[in-house]
């Protein structure tokens, strides 16, 4: 089983049972960015954690032991073709530079960190049409000086 194996009898599962990605996150005390995240192989999860998934999922040990595995992240070089996707990346193709200016001009010359970061996805009600409310919330990471 590679990672690859691993994420379609997570999601043939999950899509089997009914369950969201809500209600998993519940079960395993994170949130349902990350837990989706481990699930595509792009996280790891703690032993408590991958066991309870699996045993809601009626998983096997390849599954819960490879969710406990340091992943290869990677991510090939085309420009997405998911229309969702794409927006988030042609958001940050747009708005990128902008949002850089803005963090250096608040914090000075750094980065924001994905290792030390969460990540909300909400809803909100609008009359115009429901709105989608991305958070991003990293650790600013200065540059050393050395």
């Amino acid at each position: 089983m590679n990672h690859e194996t691993m994420t379609a009898a997570i999601l043939n599962a999950k899509n089997d049972k009914g369950y969201s990605w809500e209600t998993l996150a519940e079960e395993i005390g994170m949130s349902p960015v990350w837990t989706a995240s481990c699930c595509y192989g792009m996280n790891t999860m703690l032993e408590e954690q991958a066991g309870t998934l699996c045993r809601l999922l009626d998983l096997s040990d390849d599954v819960e032991k490879l969710l406990q595995t340091s992943p290869h992240k990677q991510w090939g070089p085309a420009v997405p073709t998911d229309p969702l996707i794409y927006r988030l990346y042609e958001a940050m193709m747009i708005y990128g530079q902008s949002v850089k200016d803005v963090i250096h001009e608040k914090f000075g010359d750094g980065i924001m960190s994905a290792i030390d970061y969460k990540m909300f996805v909400d809803r909100v009600e609008d009359p115009k049409g429901d709105r989608v409310v991305i958070t991003m919330d990293g650790k600013f990471l200065p540059y050393k000086r050395w």
